[in-house]
């Protein structure tokens, strides 16, 4: 994990996150300069690197920027922007009142250096308004939780997502963001960015093992998939849920609701990572697609309750983890279906024996 390389402030955010395998590497590239993002980039060169040219970053046109050398190692590339934080509150049952959107472009981010853990490989960007007028943000912030992985595992907090070491994990967390109303709902605008040849699309998996994330039963994945052979390149994974607690329980939780992904028909914020490394072609050459996840639970009232809010999403290359049945959950299952059945081929077996077995009061005749 390195934090603005080749540069000496800290006026600014880039963490770059590298992995490298035995015959690829994998970067993820984390940054605050205009709205928060985080570009991917995987490679088939178990040496490429990471090169910046800060000033041209830093000015009005930073296109051409960021690359990767060798250029010709790269195999996939990607990007995710959160955009805009929107809040509305429910004035009927068929009604939605909206309030003006956070445009998180126009943020003041801390720096990430006070918060990088080179152990636990996790940093926070954590921002607030720029100007902030109704004064909602006097006691609260945002904030992005980055946590990088080395090795296959789940994550110890709900929703106990689980990982690779091809993947990242990234908390959107709300916290002591004073509400504009009384049953106020936040929704975050996700954006994506792909090449040519590649598409998004929104997958919801449902399953009955719920053992790491009570009563959750329904995953969603935001997959981009190769338009010639169908292959999964990247993609985005979480729970449908989200939590009003610093320490989630179950009784915390906070209904999660992603919306239809749509093709965006706005441009991205201006000198950001984004442009930087895809160039000005971003809308045109390479496709946006963005995506609305809304939080809120009854009434709105478990963050009025709490005022805090987190979202985990995680981030990664190739096909989503898949979980399988637990060795618990399988055991639960053999024995609720197994007990039934044994009781039905006793039961068979003793009705089967007591008709063969014939009472007769009769001698036999010898």
């Amino acid at each position: 994990m390195q934090y603005n390389p080749g540069w000496n402030s800290s006026s600014v955010n880039l963490l770059h996150v590298r992995a490298e395998g035995p015959s690829d590497t994998l970067h993820y590239v984390w940054s605050s300069i205009g709205a928060p993002a985080v570009l991917l980039v995987a490679t088939q060169s178990p040496s490429s690197s990471l090169s910046i040219n800060w000033t041209r970053l830093l000015s009005p046109t930073p296109a051409g920027a960021i690359w990767i050398d060798p250029p010709g190692s790269v195999v996939h590339s990607t990007a995710v922007v959160f955009t805009k934080v929107f809040e509305y509150s429910e004035a009927k049952p068929s009604e939605e009142l909206f309030y003006p959107p956070y445009d998180l472009s126009d943020f003041s981010w801390a720096s990430i250096n006070h918060t990088l853990n080179h152990t636990a490989l996790t940093a926070e960007l954590t921002g607030v308004p720029a100007t902030d007028p109704g004064g909602t943000f006097a006691n609260g912030s945002l904030a992005f939780r980055v946590t990088a992985y080395e090795a296959r595992g789940r994550d110890g907090r709900l929703p106990s997502l689980l990982h690779t070491a091809d993947s990242s994990q990234v908390e959107f967390v709300l916290a002591g963001v004073a509400p504009r109303d009384n049953s106020s709902h936040f929704l975050l605008e996700v954006a994506t960015v792909e090449e040519p040849g590649v598409v998004r699309t929104l997958r919801s998996a449902r399953s009955i093992d719920d053992e790491y994330t009570p009563t959750i039963f329904e995953m969603l994945s935001l997959v981009a998939k190769s338009q010639n052979d169908s292959s999964t390149l990247s993609f985005l994974q979480w729970k449908a849920t989200a939590y009003g607690s610093r320490s989630p329980r179950r009784e915390d939780g906070i209904q999660c609701q992603a919306h239809r992904l749509q093709a965006a028909n706005w441009s991205l914020p201006v000198a950001s990572i984004v442009q930087a490394y895809f160039g000005d072609n971003v809308g045109s050459t390479y496709s946006v697609s963005a995506l609305n996840v809304s939080f809120g639970g009854e009434e709105g009232r478990v963050y009025q309750e709490k005022r805090y809010l987190s979202w985990s999403v995680l981030l990664g290359f190739g096909q989503p983890p898949t979980d399988t049945f637990s060795p618990l959950v399988i055991s639960i299952m053999a024995v609720a279906l197994g007990t039934p059945l044994a009781m039905l081929l006793v039961g068979t077996c003793l009705v089967l024996l007591a008709q063969r077995k014939r009472y007769s009061e009769y001698e036999p005749i010898n």
